[in-house]
């Protein structure tokens, strides 16, 4: 578990930059933002295109080379949900966490859609990577800034989540291991309270994806009751939602990015904030996003561009904006 597992994902180490000259793209970038007016277009041919590595070398050259901060220019320049995704863009995804999780845990109460997105199913690599960044961001821990502000059992399960002390994806699915979890799972859903919740946290919390992909079946061929069907009916409200969103990035996360997505834009009105971030999210990685492209058409039987074009087409260069990111 300890020091030996995969390096983080792209992105998620913050001395890695691409290789190459972003001059040119700085440069439009600054003359889209200079003088009277904002190009907003050229905003965002040129910045819903990068990949990570690409966008810190893109945001490095800017800066330096123009003497300037381009998220400052950005939000000088730009308004509501259009600013909200450029900033979301040029952060980078490791950044954009960080601030996620800062947003999610100042002031009262607590977003914990935000903290569900950026905390659950993460690698140990990233979970470091974000623990370092916040740190040094804000000279605080994240574990403790998340301790002070959720409650009993939540708050035991986002510290073990914290712990980034999960099983790599590497490691061998044991048939006995295999059995022993599911008939823990059993035991601690049915119907018992006070420390069998813990349980359930800690299986979620401890195993990889792929580990709980075999689990899950397993507990319904024995059961027949699907896994998430039991944590339903034995939890509710934020203990909830997030052992269910485990649950379910561990089985299949294009599927649950995609029903993530319509969530944000179901019903009267829309989340735009966690559209805006889970758009963006998703984009980093194409193959990914291309994956949640085609889980949203099987399950919804429409096309994603067409749907969030639809829903948000009243704001223009917020529209073309998530278009260019999804597209």
């Amino acid at each position: 578990m300890g020091g030996y597992g995969p390096p983080p994902s792209p992105g998620y180490d913050p001395r890695a930059q691409a290789q190459g000259d972003a001059s040119h793209d700085a440069d439009e970038l600054r003359k889209a933002m200079k003088g009277f007016g904002t190009d907003e277009a050229t905003l965002i041919r040129i910045l819903s295109k990068p990949d990570p590595l690409q966008m810190a070398l893109l945001r490095n050259t800017y800066n330096q080379r123009h003497r300037r901060d381009l998220e400052k220019d950005i939000k000088s320049e730009t308004s509501k949900w259009f600013q909200e995704g450029l900033l979301a863009l040029v952060r980078g995804p490791l950044m954009q966490d960080v601030h996620l999780l800062h947003n999610a845990i100042k002031g009262l109460g607590t977003k914990e859609s935000s903290l569900n997105d950026v905390l659950l199913g993460r690698s140990n690599a990233d979970m470091q990577a974000i623990k370092q960044a916040y740190h040094q961001t804000y000279h605080r821990t994240l574990e403790a800034d998340v301790r002070d502000d959720l409650s009993l059992k939540t708050e035991e399960l986002f510290t073990m989540v914290l712990s980034a002390t999960r099983a790599e994806e590497s490691s061998p699915v044991i048939p006995q291991d295999l059995e022993r979890d599911v008939s823990d799972l059993h035991q601690a859903t049915s119907g018992k309270i006070g420390n069998y919740q813990i349980t359930v946290c800690s299986i979620l919390a401890h195993r990889s994806d792929g580990q709980i992909r075999a689990i899950a079946p397993l507990f319904q061929q024995k059961y027949h009751m699907s896994l998430e069907t039991r944590i339903e009916r034995e939890f509710s409200g934020h203990m909830k939602e997030a052992l269910v969103l485990m649950l379910r990035r561990a089985t299949d996360r294009a599927m649950t990015d995609a029903v993530q997505l319509e969530d944000t834009m179901a019903g009267p009105g829309t989340r735009d904030q966690l559209l805006v971030n889970r758009v963006v999210r998703i984009h980093w990685d194409r193959a990914h996003l291309d994956q949640v492209k085609r889980a949203y058409a099987h399950r919804y039987k429409r096309d994603l561009i067409q749907r969030v074009r639809g829903e948000i087409h009243l704001d223009k260069h917020y529209e073309n904006l998530m278009v260019a990111v999804l597209s």
